[in-house]
């Protein structure tokens, strides 16, 4: 339920809170006193797009704020899925700039447009007299069968299995794609992949290859320089080595008289064996490398091959060309062997299939069941309401394939007049019948389910008398189960409200603003009266008020 409303730099507010009650709350005042300017405003929060010429000050941003108690409505996962924070009592936020920037807030998280109105049409049902679209979609007609057949677990159970369902028929039909696809190039992919694996690909043989060919093309240099090395260090008559070996017999001379040059004659022991074994190294790496033209010719032979296959199939390593070997297969099987994997998928198609034909078979009895009670006591409630002899027959009929909600088309046809044909309910009934209508419809689901806060704007336009007083006691009922908020002009249904709401123009200094307060029990009897016989009631007027009130 919506438990409170701040609207800052508004049309004509600059600043109103507004905390609404549980039940019924009325709204009145006269016409042009800025009821529709509340509504405007609410309107942002659940994602309608705004101007900001209608700011009251230009200079400042316009911020409009909702407090939500959300708890009964199963939105956990919604929020889930939208990355949420989940508090069950919510705030969603509007904040637009002068320069028309926009910006939305759920819980302080900052959301775009499409998510804000996605959440708010779970939150709030705005219905004016002449939004009738809602009445005639399927989906709504449907939902409305579905809330009094009570198979909520049922249906999401169903609706689970179809996506998935649906998902593997799309898989299925990729993969008859694929295997056609695969079968006309089969022998092309034959052939490359015969290709690929005829080299004997390795993943890091061409790095090494490389390596082999670069020493055997630089091989007399190589040992050349081996050579001159191993000369310098060990057999030259001033070597490296010799003249470490005669500067360690200095050493040893004098070492016992100071420790330090001990230390010293030591790590110089350790040098002189490690170029040693340097030297020892180079002679043997001298002694391996050689010459060898025929190597060098069956190596580069080996690199072009590798370099062809990397050019023709466009990568640049070996790892590349084995990954293309895999897939190759992988086609190369799957046109063999896909026909198989078809008729598997399409066997576990049909089980599912058979599967959700049997829970949308129970959707629909369940279905069935619930249309006479529906049909019943939408009947019930528009007779009280001044329509007598409307006669509504609610169709089901099966469709030819499986869809998201079952395997049923629903129709609502309707009469509002004796001895008028049943026809689509837009075609045969005027705004005031359409909405006492769907004032009924609604009436009945909130028995059955949580519905979100429903808003009437002056649907009650078109009746009077005791119809009003029915419409009322009507939307009184419906208030029992959710909270419903209605602007009107009529008495008999301000009556009915648990709590009252006034909206006025403040004019009393340079500036006209719109104002909102909640009337009390002496303050209502005046508004009431006020409506009855207008703005200087007499005591008869007051009287009809307390009754009204039943005060």
């Amino acid at each position: 339920m919506l438990q409170k409303l701040t609207i800052q730099n508004y049309a004509l507010i600059d600043n109103l809170e507004i905390n609404f009650d549980k039940g019924l709350n009325i709204l009145t005042g006269e016409t042009g006193a800025g009821k529709s300017i509340i509504l405007g405003a609410l309107s942002l929060i659940l994602g309608q797009r705004a101007e900001s010429r209608y700011f009251f000050n230009q200079q400042k941003k316009c911020v409009i704020e909702g407090s939500f108690r959300i708890a009964n409505f199963h939105l956990n996962t919604f929020f889930e899925d939208n990355d949420l924070d989940y508090e069950g009592e919510t705030v969603l936020r509007r904040e637009i700039s002068a320069d028309g920037k926009s910006r939305a807030f759920v819980n302080d998280t900052p959301v775009n447009l499409t998510t804000l109105k996605q959440l708010g049409e779970k939150l709030i049902d705005i219905h004016s007299q002449h939004a009738t679209y809602e009445i005639n979609d399927p989906e709504f007609q449907l939902l409305v069968i579905d809330g009094v057949a009570g198979h909520h677990d049922l249906l999401s159970g169903y609706q689970t299995k179809y996506r998935a369902y649906k998902k593997s028929l799309a898989a299925v039909q990729q993969l008859i794609e694929q295997n056609d696809k695969a079968k006309a190039d089969l022998d092309y992919y034959q052939f490359q992949f015969d290709e690929l694996e005829k080299a004997g690909i390795a993943a890091d043989e061409q790095e090494s290859l490389e390596r082999e060919l670069a020493t055997l093309n630089n091989a007399e240099e190589i040992k050349r320089n081996l050579l001159g090395a191993h000369y310098l260090m060990h057999e030259g008559e001033t070597s490296a080595i010799i003249q470490l070996r005669e500067a360690g017999q200095q050493l040893s001379t004098i070492e016992q008289y100071n420790p330090d040059v001990e230390d010293l004659h030591e790590r110089l022991k350790s040098t002189l064996i490690e170029l040693k074994d340097i030297a020892a190294e180079l002679e043997n790496i001298e002694q391996r490398t050689f010459t060898n033209e025929a190597r060098a010719e069956e190596v580069n032979t080996r690199l072009s091959l590798l370099y062809n296959l990397q050019k023709k199939h466009r990568v640049n390593s070996n790892t590349e060309l084995l990954e293309i070997q895999n897939d190759l297969s992988d086609k190369i099987q799957q046109a063999v062997f896909g026909d198989e994997a078809v008729e598997k998928l399409q066997k576990q198609i049909a089980a599912d299939k058979q599967e959700l034909e049997g829970i949308a078979a129970g959707l629909s009895a369940n279905r069935k069941k619930a249309i006479p009670l529906i049909q019943e006591k939408v009947l019930a409630n528009l007779s009280e309401m001044g329509m007598p002899n409307s006669v509504l027959q609610i169709e089901q009929t099966s469709l030819q394939d499986l869809a998201r909600n079952g395997a049923d088309a629903i129709r609502f046809m309707f009469s509002a007049n004796k001895g008028h044909a049943l026809a689509d309910m837009s075609k045969v009934a005027s705004g005031g019948e359409l909405s006492r209508l769907m004032l009924s419809i609604k009436s009945i689901i909130a028995e059955y389910t949580a519905l979100p806060t429903i808003i009437f704007d002056e649907i009650d336009t078109g009746v009077s008398g005791e119809v009003a007083n029915k419409v009322g006691q009507v939307m009184e009922r419906l208030s029992q189960n959710l909270q419903v908020i209605t602007i009107t002009h009529l008495p008999q249904i301000a009556g009915k409200g648990k709590s009252h709401y006034f909206v006025y123009k403040d004019d009393t200094g340079s500036t006209t603003y719109t104002r909102m307060k909640k009337l009390d029990d002496k303050e209502r009897v005046l508004e009431i009266a006020k409506m009855l016989s207008g703005d200087n009631p007499g005591e008869s007027a007051l009287q009809n008020a307390r009754e009204l009130l039943s005060i």
